[in-house]
């Protein structure tokens, strides 16, 4: 039996007792009437918390969705997993860059004071924005320096 279906008993009982007819029946159907309203102010709550509870269940499916997507990207430029193999294949690709010959360039951003790694690619399109603050890096105007790989970072 659920709350507002108990006050409505008992409203019932009470009219068919003939409490409202004596002096103090007057309070009593006060009491029942606050009880009521409590009933459906209690019935309202519970629906919104039902409502709520479905939107952050549908928001957390949408976040492991999301994380999924993004956790599982093969890129070069996201975040690999903690699986081995990955690690494995992005050290060989690291090797394998640097056995191309491949040279690297460091640069501070004005903006952030981030110093960053970029490629030769890179560095001939002119400008670059900054990953860390997002202003745009020219490199006719930075400080760009060649970056050297010593054997100790290959270990590493």
């Amino acid at each position: 039996m659920t709350t507002s279906e108990k006050v409505a008993y008992l409203k019932g009982l009470a009219e068919g007792m003939g409490v409202e007819d004596a002096g103090q029946g007057k309070l009593f159907k006060v009491i029942i009437d606050i009880l009521e309203d409590l009933a459906l102010d209690l019935a309202d709550t519970r629906d919104a918390l039902e409502d709520l509870t479905d939107g952050v269940e549908e928001v957390s499916d949408d976040l492991a969705e999301l994380e999924e997507e993004f956790y599982s990207c093969e890129c070069s430029c996201c975040p690999v997993g903690d699986d081995e193999d990955e690690e494995e294949e992005a050290e060989e690709d690291e090797e394998e860059d640097e056995d191309d010959g491949e040279v690297f360039y460091s640069v501070k951003c004005p903006g952030c004071g981030s110093v960053l790694t970029v490629d030769e690619d890179i560095l001939d399109e002119g400008e670059f924005e900054c990953p860390e603050c997002g202003e745009v890096i020219d490199f006719d105007t930075a400080d760009v320096e060649e970056v050297e790989f010593s054997d100790e970072d290959e270990e590493e």
